[in-house]
């Protein structure tokens, strides 16, 4: 898992390339968790580049979402593959994460943070 970091205004943003799977999971998580550390609670997930996702990295992403409710933050995240998608609509985790098409649509909604180079 290749994970970047670009720091918007406020917010994080987290862009991920590879599986999203029990051994990189664990990766993102300590990634978040650094973030959160340094009282950074505003993370945009950007997985144009996640070619997989399971159970185990669907669960990273709930007790990433959690961490970051319980310090008033917010978690968005766009770009998802239809398949994954699809994932989020069967579990539901759809009506639970903000989800946005592009980055630069979350990004308006966390006030119109400018995306550039």
């Amino acid at each position: 898992m290749d994970i970047k970091c670009v720091e918007r205004g406020t917010v994080t943003q987290l862009t991920l390339t590879g599986k999203l799977d029990l051994m990189n999971a664990v990766e993102v998580k300590e990634t978040v968790k650094t973030l959160l550390g340094r009282d950074r609670t505003m993370i945009h997930i950007d997985m144009k580049g996640v070619d997989f996702i399971n159970s185990s990295g669907l669960g990273a992403m709930v007790s990433m979402l959690k961490e970051i409710r319980i310090r008033q933050g917010r978690l968005t995240l766009s770009n998802l593959a239809p398949y994954i998608v699809e994932i989020f609509d069967i579990t539901q985790l759809s009506n639970v994460f903000e989800i946005y098409d592009t980055v630069e649509e979350a990004m308006v909604s966390y006030g119109g943070i400018a995306v550039g180079p």
